[in-house]
Protein backbone atom coordinates (compact mmCIF):
# COMPACT_ATOMS: atom_id res chain seq x y z
CA UNK A 1 0.00 0.00 0.00
CA UNK A 2 1.32 4.14 -0.31
CA UNK A 3 -0.26 4.98 2.48
CA UNK A 4 -0.10 3.86 6.08
CA UNK A 5 -3.93 3.91 7.83
CA UNK A 6 -4.26 6.45 10.70
CA UNK A 7 -6.80 8.31 12.84
CA UNK A 8 -8.30 10.96 11.17
CA UNK A 9 -6.98 14.39 12.06
CA UNK A 10 -8.74 17.39 11.87
CA UNK A 11 -5.51 19.30 13.12
CA UNK A 12 -2.92 21.26 10.09
CA UNK A 13 1.08 20.07 9.76
CA UNK A 14 3.49 23.34 10.40
CA UNK A 15 5.56 23.04 6.89
CA UNK A 16 9.27 23.19 8.17
CA UNK A 17 10.46 22.48 4.36
CA UNK A 18 10.64 24.33 1.50
CA UNK A 19 9.25 22.63 -1.87
CA UNK A 20 11.38 22.59 -5.10
CA UNK A 21 8.52 24.77 -6.81
CA UNK A 22 5.20 25.54 -6.04
CA UNK A 23 3.54 25.29 -9.65
CA UNK A 24 0.96 21.61 -9.77
CA UNK A 25 2.08 19.22 -11.98
CA UNK A 26 -0.48 18.54 -14.92
CA UNK A 27 -4.20 18.67 -13.47
CA UNK A 28 -4.99 15.07 -15.23
CA UNK A 29 -2.46 13.60 -12.73
CA UNK A 30 -4.63 14.73 -9.77
CA UNK A 31 -8.13 14.37 -8.50
CA UNK A 32 -11.03 16.98 -7.85
CA UNK A 33 -10.84 17.49 -4.04
CA UNK A 34 -14.32 18.82 -2.49
CA UNK A 35 -14.36 22.35 -1.61
CA UNK A 36 -11.32 22.88 -3.52
CA UNK A 37 -12.02 22.50 -7.65
CA UNK A 38 -10.82 26.07 -8.13
CA UNK A 39 -7.26 25.00 -8.03
CA UNK A 40 -7.82 22.92 -11.43
CA UNK A 41 -9.25 25.37 -13.33
CA UNK A 42 -5.54 27.12 -14.24
CA UNK A 43 -5.00 29.25 -11.33
CA UNK A 44 -2.05 27.25 -9.43
CA UNK A 45 -2.42 29.87 -6.04
CA UNK A 46 -5.83 31.30 -4.79
CA UNK A 47 -6.40 34.43 -2.06
CA UNK A 48 -9.17 33.77 0.06
CA UNK A 49 -11.20 36.38 1.33
CA UNK A 50 -11.67 36.70 4.56
CA UNK A 51 -15.50 36.46 6.37
CA UNK A 52 -16.56 39.95 7.69
CA UNK A 53 -16.03 40.74 11.14
CA UNK A 54 -18.20 42.55 13.75
CA UNK A 55 -16.87 46.37 14.27
CA UNK A 56 -15.35 47.50 17.58
CA UNK A 57 -16.56 49.32 20.52
CA UNK A 58 -18.31 52.19 20.54
CA UNK A 59 -16.97 55.81 19.44
CA UNK A 60 -15.76 57.58 22.72
CA UNK A 61 -15.48 61.28 23.43
CA UNK A 62 -12.17 62.34 24.29
CA UNK A 63 -11.55 65.16 26.11
CA UNK A 64 -7.57 66.35 24.80
CA UNK A 65 -7.54 69.12 27.19
CA UNK A 66 -6.76 66.69 30.02
CA UNK A 67 -4.30 65.15 28.07
CA UNK A 68 -2.08 68.05 27.23
CA UNK A 69 -2.14 69.77 30.75
CA UNK A 70 -0.83 66.45 31.69
CA UNK A 71 2.07 66.29 29.02
CA UNK A 72 5.45 67.09 29.83
CA UNK A 73 7.95 68.00 27.49
CA UNK A 74 11.13 69.31 28.77
CA UNK A 75 12.74 72.26 28.17
CA UNK A 76 16.52 72.09 26.04
CA UNK A 77 18.88 73.94 28.02
CA UNK A 78 22.13 75.74 26.64
CA UNK A 79 24.14 72.73 28.55
CA UNK A 80 22.04 70.12 26.90
CA UNK A 81 22.21 71.84 23.59
CA UNK A 82 25.69 71.66 23.41
CA UNK A 83 26.06 68.20 24.54
CA UNK A 84 23.51 67.01 22.33
CA UNK A 85 25.91 68.52 19.36
CA UNK A 86 29.23 67.03 20.56
CA UNK A 87 27.54 63.87 20.20
CA UNK A 88 26.21 64.32 17.56
CA UNK A 89 29.95 64.80 16.13
CA UNK A 90 31.54 62.53 17.41
CA UNK A 91 29.36 60.05 15.94
CA UNK A 92 30.74 61.35 11.72
CA UNK A 93 33.53 60.98 10.84
CA UNK A 94 34.27 63.89 8.96
CA UNK A 95 33.27 66.28 11.53
CA UNK A 96 35.35 68.20 13.89
CA UNK A 97 34.41 68.36 17.69
CA UNK A 98 36.49 71.49 18.27
CA UNK A 99 33.43 73.76 16.88
CA UNK A 100 31.07 71.88 19.15
CA UNK A 101 33.46 72.80 22.09
CA UNK A 102 34.26 76.26 21.56
CA UNK A 103 31.23 77.38 20.09
CA UNK A 104 29.19 80.37 21.80
CA UNK A 105 25.24 80.30 21.74
CA UNK A 106 23.46 82.81 21.10
CA UNK A 107 19.96 81.78 21.74
CA UNK A 108 17.64 78.79 22.23
CA UNK A 109 14.12 79.10 20.05
CA UNK A 110 12.38 76.08 21.07
CA UNK A 111 8.36 75.16 19.53
CA UNK A 112 5.83 76.69 21.38
CA UNK A 113 2.24 75.44 21.64
CA UNK A 114 0.87 73.97 19.38
CA UNK A 115 3.44 71.67 19.97
CA UNK A 116 4.85 69.28 17.10
CA UNK A 117 2.88 66.03 16.72
CA UNK A 118 3.47 63.08 15.41
CA UNK A 119 0.36 60.65 14.77
CA UNK A 120 0.61 56.54 13.79
CA UNK A 121 -1.24 53.80 12.67
CA UNK A 122 -0.31 50.44 13.26
CA UNK A 123 -3.07 47.78 11.75
CA UNK A 124 -1.79 44.22 11.84
CA UNK A 125 -3.69 41.92 9.40
CA UNK A 126 -3.66 37.94 8.33
CA UNK A 127 -3.91 37.03 4.99
CA UNK A 128 -4.43 33.55 3.62
CA UNK A 129 -3.32 32.26 -0.03
CA UNK A 130 -3.55 28.46 -0.87
CA UNK A 131 -1.72 26.73 -3.55
CA UNK A 132 -0.70 22.98 -4.36
CA UNK A 133 2.62 22.24 -3.57
CA UNK A 134 4.46 18.24 -3.36
CA UNK A 135 7.60 17.18 -1.57
CA UNK A 136 8.91 13.43 -2.24
CA UNK A 137 7.20 10.54 -1.29
CA UNK A 138 8.79 8.04 1.72
CA UNK A 139 6.31 6.40 2.75
CA UNK A 140 4.87 8.25 5.26
CA UNK A 141 1.70 8.47 6.43
CA UNK A 142 -1.34 10.17 3.99
CA UNK A 143 -3.94 12.45 4.71
CA UNK A 144 -6.13 12.22 1.64
CA UNK A 145 -9.70 13.15 1.04
CA UNK A 146 -10.70 9.22 1.90
CA UNK A 147 -10.48 10.75 5.71
CA UNK A 148 -13.32 13.61 5.01
CA UNK A 149 -13.71 17.01 3.94
CA UNK A 150 -11.09 19.71 3.55
CA UNK A 151 -11.81 22.49 5.86
CA UNK A 152 -12.34 26.21 4.12
CA UNK A 153 -9.17 28.23 4.52
CA UNK A 154 -10.70 30.51 6.95
CA UNK A 155 -11.99 27.45 9.18
CA UNK A 156 -7.90 26.20 9.47
CA UNK A 157 -7.19 27.38 13.27
CA UNK A 158 -4.18 28.53 13.83
CA UNK A 159 -1.71 29.91 16.94
CA UNK A 160 -1.45 34.12 15.90
CA UNK A 161 2.16 35.66 16.61
CA UNK A 162 1.91 38.26 19.23
CA UNK A 163 0.14 41.58 17.94
CA UNK A 164 1.96 43.49 15.41
CA UNK A 165 4.67 41.28 14.53
CA UNK A 166 5.07 39.99 11.48
CA UNK A 167 5.25 36.52 10.67
CA UNK A 168 4.84 33.96 7.48
CA UNK A 169 4.34 30.20 7.82
CA UNK A 170 2.82 27.31 6.10
CA UNK A 171 0.28 24.47 6.72
CA UNK A 172 -0.76 21.44 5.22
CA UNK A 173 -4.08 21.53 4.52
CA UNK A 174 -6.12 18.76 6.20
CA UNK A 175 -7.37 15.65 4.24
CA UNK A 176 -5.88 17.20 1.14
CA UNK A 177 -3.23 15.04 0.28
CA UNK A 178 -2.13 12.44 -3.15
CA UNK A 179 0.51 9.89 -3.92
CA UNK A 180 1.47 9.90 -7.63
CA UNK A 181 3.64 9.24 -9.72
CA UNK A 182 6.84 12.21 -10.24
CA UNK A 183 6.36 14.01 -13.20
CA UNK A 184 9.78 14.66 -13.66
CA UNK A 185 11.38 11.12 -13.99
CA UNK A 186 8.25 9.74 -14.79
CA UNK A 187 8.33 7.39 -11.44
CA UNK A 188 12.26 5.97 -12.54
CA UNK A 189 13.71 8.09 -9.58
CA UNK A 190 16.44 9.30 -11.95
CA UNK A 191 16.69 10.97 -15.19
CA UNK A 192 19.56 10.83 -18.61
CA UNK A 193 22.19 13.60 -17.49
CA UNK A 194 22.72 16.07 -19.80
CA UNK A 195 25.94 16.96 -19.92
CA UNK A 196 26.85 13.75 -21.42
CA UNK A 197 23.51 12.51 -22.50
CA UNK A 198 23.48 9.37 -21.14
CA UNK A 199 26.74 7.94 -22.05
CA UNK A 200 28.48 8.47 -19.02
CA UNK A 201 31.65 9.72 -21.09
CA UNK A 202 32.36 13.18 -22.40
CA UNK A 203 34.53 14.29 -24.56
CA UNK A 204 38.67 15.31 -23.49
CA UNK A 205 38.54 18.71 -22.99
CA UNK A 206 42.49 18.58 -23.44
CA UNK A 207 42.90 16.93 -26.63
CA UNK A 208 39.23 17.54 -27.85
CA UNK A 209 39.01 14.04 -28.68
CA UNK A 210 42.15 13.74 -30.67
CA UNK A 211 43.90 11.44 -28.29
CA UNK A 212 47.19 13.65 -28.58
CA UNK A 213 47.56 17.17 -28.42
CA UNK A 214 48.00 19.22 -31.36
CA UNK A 215 52.04 19.03 -32.94
CA UNK A 216 52.39 16.35 -30.06
CA UNK A 217 53.38 12.96 -30.52
CA UNK A 218 52.84 11.39 -27.63
CA UNK A 219 49.24 10.71 -26.57
CA UNK A 220 46.82 12.66 -24.12
CA UNK A 221 47.49 12.29 -20.18
CA UNK A 222 44.53 13.52 -19.02
CA UNK A 223 42.59 11.17 -21.01
CA UNK A 224 45.54 8.57 -21.48
CA UNK A 225 45.09 8.81 -25.06
CA UNK A 226 41.06 7.49 -25.06
CA UNK A 227 40.17 10.57 -26.51
CA UNK A 228 37.27 10.64 -23.76
CA UNK A 229 36.75 11.25 -20.08
CA UNK A 230 34.27 10.59 -17.38
CA UNK A 231 30.99 12.88 -16.95
CA UNK A 232 31.95 15.54 -13.92
CA UNK A 233 28.04 15.60 -13.91
CA UNK A 234 26.59 12.42 -13.30
CA UNK A 235 30.59 10.95 -12.70
CA UNK A 236 30.37 9.09 -15.06
CA UNK A 237 26.53 7.18 -14.34
CA UNK A 238 25.10 8.51 -17.28
CA UNK A 239 22.14 9.27 -15.26
CA UNK A 240 21.30 11.66 -11.92
CA UNK A 241 18.74 11.41 -9.56
CA UNK A 242 16.22 13.63 -9.93
CA UNK A 243 15.81 16.19 -7.84
CA UNK A 244 11.64 16.76 -7.90
CA UNK A 245 11.74 13.58 -6.23
CA UNK A 246 14.97 13.11 -4.58
CA UNK A 247 15.47 9.71 -6.03
CA UNK A 248 11.82 8.27 -4.19
CA UNK A 249 9.96 7.84 -7.79
CA UNK A 250 6.47 9.48 -6.16
CA UNK A 251 5.43 12.45 -4.99
CA UNK A 252 3.13 13.56 -2.26
CA UNK A 253 0.81 16.58 -3.35
CA UNK A 254 -1.23 18.46 -0.96
CA UNK A 255 -2.76 22.11 -0.86
CA UNK A 256 -0.59 24.36 1.18
CA UNK A 257 -2.01 27.25 3.22
CA UNK A 258 0.26 30.51 3.75
CA UNK A 259 -0.59 32.48 6.23
CA UNK A 260 1.10 36.48 6.31
CA UNK A 261 0.39 38.48 9.29
CA UNK A 262 1.17 41.92 8.24
CA UNK A 263 1.86 45.10 10.44
CA UNK A 264 0.54 47.91 8.14
CA UNK A 265 2.03 51.41 8.91
CA UNK A 266 1.02 55.06 8.34
CA UNK A 267 2.56 58.15 9.63
CA UNK A 268 2.08 61.83 9.46
CA UNK A 269 3.91 64.46 11.18
CA UNK A 270 2.02 67.96 11.67
CA UNK A 271 3.36 71.64 10.44
CA UNK A 272 6.15 73.80 12.32
CA UNK A 273 7.46 77.01 12.64
CA UNK A 274 11.04 75.93 12.42
CA UNK A 275 13.33 74.91 9.69
CA UNK A 276 13.59 70.98 10.19
CA UNK A 277 12.72 68.19 8.09
CA UNK A 278 9.31 66.30 8.94
CA UNK A 279 10.87 63.37 7.95
CA UNK A 280 13.07 63.47 10.46
CA UNK A 281 10.71 64.12 12.94
CA UNK A 282 8.92 60.74 12.40
CA UNK A 283 12.19 58.73 13.83
CA UNK A 284 12.38 60.51 16.81
CA UNK A 285 11.60 59.51 20.46
CA UNK A 286 8.41 62.24 21.57
CA UNK A 287 6.74 62.02 24.88
CA UNK A 288 3.75 59.92 24.85
CA UNK A 289 0.56 62.13 24.64
CA UNK A 290 -2.34 59.13 23.68
CA UNK A 291 -2.49 55.76 22.77
CA UNK A 292 -5.48 53.66 21.45
CA UNK A 293 -5.58 50.05 20.62
CA UNK A 294 -8.48 47.87 19.65
CA UNK A 295 -10.05 45.53 17.17
CA UNK A 296 -10.70 48.78 15.33
CA UNK A 297 -9.80 52.04 16.39
CA UNK A 298 -11.86 55.06 15.76
CA UNK A 299 -10.70 58.20 13.70
CA UNK A 300 -9.98 60.97 15.96
CA UNK A 301 -12.50 64.01 15.31
CA UNK A 302 -11.69 66.86 17.56
CA UNK A 303 -7.92 67.06 18.38
CA UNK A 304 -6.94 70.58 18.71
CA UNK A 305 -4.79 70.34 15.83
CA UNK A 306 -6.94 69.76 13.42
CA UNK A 307 -4.57 68.21 10.61
CA UNK A 308 -4.29 65.45 12.97
CA UNK A 309 -7.62 64.59 12.97
CA UNK A 310 -7.62 64.66 9.22
CA UNK A 311 -4.68 62.30 9.10
CA UNK A 312 -6.06 59.66 11.76
CA UNK A 313 -9.10 59.71 9.09
CA UNK A 314 -7.26 59.56 6.01
CA UNK A 315 -4.70 57.02 7.50
CA UNK A 316 -7.71 54.70 8.63
CA UNK A 317 -9.78 55.23 5.70
CA UNK A 318 -6.72 53.86 3.41
CA UNK A 319 -5.98 51.11 5.65
CA UNK A 320 -9.60 49.73 5.63
CA UNK A 321 -9.90 50.53 1.83
CA UNK A 322 -6.68 48.55 1.35
CA UNK A 323 -7.30 45.82 3.44
CA UNK A 324 -10.69 44.83 3.14
CA UNK A 325 -11.16 42.55 0.58
CA UNK A 326 -7.92 40.52 0.93
CA UNK A 327 -6.92 40.47 4.59
CA UNK A 328 -8.74 39.78 8.06
CA UNK A 329 -7.80 42.92 10.89
CA UNK A 330 -6.66 41.68 13.68
CA UNK A 331 -5.77 44.36 15.64
CA UNK A 332 -5.26 48.32 14.91
CA UNK A 333 -3.22 50.97 17.50
CA UNK A 334 -2.84 54.51 16.69
CA UNK A 335 -0.77 56.85 18.82
CA UNK A 336 -0.36 60.67 19.45
CA UNK A 337 3.39 61.83 20.88
CA UNK A 338 4.37 65.18 21.16
CA UNK A 339 7.94 65.87 19.69
CA UNK A 340 10.04 68.37 20.88
CA UNK A 341 11.79 70.81 18.79
CA UNK A 342 14.31 73.36 19.54
CA UNK A 343 16.35 76.17 17.26
CA UNK A 344 19.94 76.72 18.27
CA UNK A 345 21.50 79.74 17.09
CA UNK A 346 25.49 79.57 18.08
CA UNK A 347 28.29 82.32 16.92
CA UNK A 348 31.82 80.86 16.15
CA UNK A 349 34.56 83.00 14.56
CA UNK A 350 32.81 85.71 13.56
CA UNK A 351 29.93 83.74 11.81
CA UNK A 352 26.25 82.85 13.24
CA UNK A 353 24.92 79.62 12.97
CA UNK A 354 22.05 77.06 13.49
CA UNK A 355 21.24 73.43 14.59
CA UNK A 356 18.17 72.09 15.53
CA UNK A 357 17.58 69.34 18.02
CA UNK A 358 14.77 67.26 18.80
CA UNK A 359 13.06 64.52 20.18
CA UNK A 360 13.45 63.33 23.79
CA UNK A 361 15.99 61.78 22.72
CA UNK A 362 17.68 65.04 21.72
CA UNK A 363 18.83 63.93 18.09
CA UNK A 364 20.98 66.70 16.08
CA UNK A 365 19.64 68.08 12.64
CA UNK A 366 22.62 70.26 11.48
CA UNK A 367 21.98 73.26 8.59
CA UNK A 368 25.41 74.40 8.35
CA UNK A 369 28.70 73.19 10.19
CA UNK A 370 31.47 75.27 9.64
CA UNK A 371 34.14 72.14 10.52
CA UNK A 372 33.65 69.49 8.10
CA UNK A 373 36.18 67.91 6.08
CA UNK A 374 34.51 66.18 3.40
CA UNK A 375 31.25 66.51 1.37
CA UNK A 376 28.34 64.27 0.96
CA UNK A 377 27.77 63.37 4.71
CA UNK A 378 24.27 62.27 5.91
CA UNK A 379 23.56 64.81 8.44
CA UNK A 380 20.60 63.23 10.47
Amino acid sequence: PEAQDRPPSTGVVDLSFEAESPVAPPAELLERLPSYDWLFQGGGQQIFFPPSEAPGRALEQRCWSSFLEHSRVPLVTEEVAREALLSFVSSKCCYGSTVAGDLIIQGLKQQTLPLCSYYRLETFSESRISEWTFQPFTNQSVDGPQRGTSPRLWDIKVQVPPMFQEDTRKFQVPHSSLVKECHKCHGRGRYKCSGCHGAGMVRCPSCSGAKRKAKQSRRCQMCSGSGRRRCSTCSGRGSKTCTTCKGEKKLLHFIQLVIMWKNSLFEFVSEHRLNCPRELLAKAKGESLFKDENTAVYPIVDFPLREISLASQRGIAEHSAALASRARVLQQRQTIELIPLTEVHYWYRGQTYVYYIYGTDHRVYVVDYPERYCCGCTII
